[in-house]
């Protein structure tokens, strides 16, 4: 069961080509949130990878577009597609009846063109993160430049799983109905242990002696971790709040509005962390 969660949460969050012999129950589906934070371990890899060979040939502002491009390339676009949508739905001005309101921004939701909110939010977000990449890769001291891009994703997948706890579902029906029927405290807490784990062991594994002296303290890391989950949990409850009053609950295509929101707020608590 472990090993079928695990793969549909690859399989959920990547392009990437897993064949199965079996097929995927709703009880796969829920428990692979679990797995969400090994997932974005296995993307920001990917994004040190890229990042490493390409600063060895391209200026830091070349490198960050090929992360991101990347970065697109692994998820197909799924969030930015969640990002369109919601911000799209989100526009959709009041009449005054809560209800007809309500659902007529799941139906714009639902919809499969994009409006130009979606487009603007879309550019907006790609952009930002292009701004922040860049910085980091310009700026950040020597290892801890690979370290943000390998947390980056991390954080992002375990800020999905945050927002699904006691949320209510806008719709009864898809993927988003399932995670929020059931995910609760186990799976969260069992998120939030592999995401401290993991940025302990990509701060270790990414070669400390090569930090900064400051960055050397396993303490300032620890710092560091604690105020970027504060404060994108924060930003998590935030939205949640925002979008369960505007649809009525939350939706998969809030989740990945969501994902790439958190990965700018990650990105900017980074650099301003001086």
């Amino acid at each position: 069961m472990i090993l079928k969660s695990l793969v549909t949460a690859f399989l959920f969050l990547t392009i990437v080509p897993i064949k199965t012999k079996w097929s995927i129950s709703e009880k796969e589906v829920y428990n692979s949130s679990i797995f969400f934070p090994i997932v974005g371990t296995f993307q920001g890899f990917i994004l040190v990878l890229v990042a490493f060979l390409c600063l060895k040939i391209f200026s830091p502002e070349i490198t960050a577009a090929l992360v991101l491009v990347a970065y697109l390339s692994l998820t197909g676009g799924f969030h930015q597609d969640g990002l369109a949508d919601t911000f799209d739905a989100y526009a959709v001005k009041s009449s005054g009846n809560l209800i007809k309101d309500r659902e007529k921004r799941l139906q714009v939701m639902r919809d499969s063109t994009t409006g130009p909110i979606g487009v603007v939010a879309v550019v907006f977000s790609i952009l930002l993160k292009y701004l922040l990449i860049k910085e980091n890769l310009s700026f950040n001291i020597n290892a801890n430049k690979y370290l943000v891009l390998f947390l980056l994703p991390v954080f992002s997948k375990w800020a999905m799983v945050s927002v699904m706890y006691g949320a209510k579902k806008a719709r009864e029906e898809g993927l988003g109905r399932i995670f929020l029927e059931h995910t609760g405290m186990i799976p969260l807490s069992i998120s939030t242990i592999f995401l401290v784990f993991l940025g302990f062991a990509g701060f270790f594994v990414m070669s400390p002696s090569i930090f900064a002296p400051f960055s050397l303290k396993w303490y300032c890391f620890l710092s560091f971790l604690f105020v970027e989950i504060t404060i994108v949990w924060l930003v998590c409850l935030f939205l949640k709040h925002i979008f369960t009053g505007r649809f009525g609950g939350l939706t998969g295509d809030n989740f990945g509005a969501i994902h790439e929101v958190t990965e700018i707020v990650f990105l900017l608590v980074v650099n301003s962390w001086k």
